[in-house]
This record gives structure tokens, sequence and C-alpha cells, in this order.
């Protein structure tokens, strides 16, 4: 069996370079990724999808089960990081690097916070793989994806994660202990697409 992690289609404020809102839909074009990406996953056996509560994943998991035919979690672990009182901010607007290692923006979350609850959302992904009698998708956010590669997911001996998770960027995972990389980040079924954004979250 499989695990799918997925980072979400493209926003309007993910081109724009700001800090999303939890509440920012997927722009037209991210809506055409997220059927892109549904249209590959429609053919590799996704029985469940996983997915974060904010809206662009929602919305790109609910792309995904419109193919699939699979049932839809919904679970706030697999929030990106909440930058509190800076979303909504253009990331030129900030006066400093907020992914800077010891930045804690106010009323968000530090990047120890963060990680522990990356660590409970891949406890919890690993569980319902286990409970799944097929491959499980799992949508989630750019920060979450870099996270998981780094503390949780064993990768291919030479390869490093990349420093930036394209829009529906696609990692395939063993569903079992180490959590072997199989294929890191790809977005192959976006080679009729222009690049995906920088913008990270």
């Amino acid at each position: 069996m499989a695990i799918f992690v997925a980072r979400h289609g493209e926003t309007e404020l993910n081109a724009a370079r700001v800090i999303q809102m939890p509440t920012t839909p997927l722009s037209a074009r991210g809506r055409r990724q997220a059927g892109l990406l549904a249209a590959r996953l429609s053919s590799l056996g996704v029985v469940r999808i996983l997915t974060s509560d904010l809206a662009r994943a929602v919305e790109t998991a609910e792309a995904i089960a419109e193919r699939t035919g699979a049932p839809i979690v919904i679970d706030p672990l697999l929030r990106e990081r909440d930058f509190g009182d800076i979303r909504g901010t253009p990331y030129n607007e900030l006066g400093r690097d907020p992914f800077a290692p010891d930045y804690h923006p106010p009323n968000g979350e530090s990047w120890s916070m963060f990680h522990e609850r990356v660590a409970a959302a891949w406890q919890l992904v690993a569980r319902v793989a286990a409970d799944t009698p097929g491959h499980l998708a799992v949508v989630t956010h750019g920060l979450v994806c870099r996270a998981l590669v780094d503390r949780h997911l064993a990768l291919p001996v030479g390869e490093s994660a990349p420093s930036l998770w394209g829009n529906t960027a696609l990692t395939e995972i063993d569903a079992a202990p180490p959590y072997a990389i199989r294929t890191l980040a790809c977005v192959a079924h976006l080679d009729d697409d222009p690049p995906p954004s920088g913008a990270v979250a």
C-alpha cells in the first residue's frame, strides 16, 4: 500500500506572495492544477482521502474525491503553520523572514509548536493508512510536506528535500515503517501548466 501526500493547488495569495488566510480558496489556475492531480491519482487505487481543513486543501481534496469516488476525512492537524497576526500580509511588507528559525509570529505557532503538531498529524496519517484497504491520499500544505520529509520519512539515498514545494506536488510513500519515499514532490502531472508558485504556505 502507498500514501500519496500532496500540497494543495495554487491560490491568488500564493501567486501574489501573501501569507495565506485559512479561508483562501483555490484560484482558477489552482482548480486546474487540482484537476490534473486528481486525474493522476484516479488510476492509482486511492480509496480514502485525508485533508487539512483549510479551504484550499479541502477544495483540492474534493477534486480528487470527484475523480476517485474516495471519501474525505478532514482533520485540522494537517493545517499549514499558523502565522497568526501576519496572515494576509505580503512577504515584502513583513520586514523580516517569517521562516527564520527563531521567528514566532504574533498569536501564531513557533517552529517547535508547529513540529509538535506535524508529529501528531503524521501519527494520524499512519493510523488511517493502516486502517485503509487501499491507497491513502493526504492533502496538506508546503511547510507540512517539508516537515514530514525532514522528520518522519525516509529519503532515497542521495536525495534531499526541495527548498520549495510546488502546488499539487505529489510524494509517494510506503505505507509501513520506515515510510520510505518512492517519489518526491513530483509535478509531472503539470507538464502543460506553467511552473508552480514559489510561495510556500
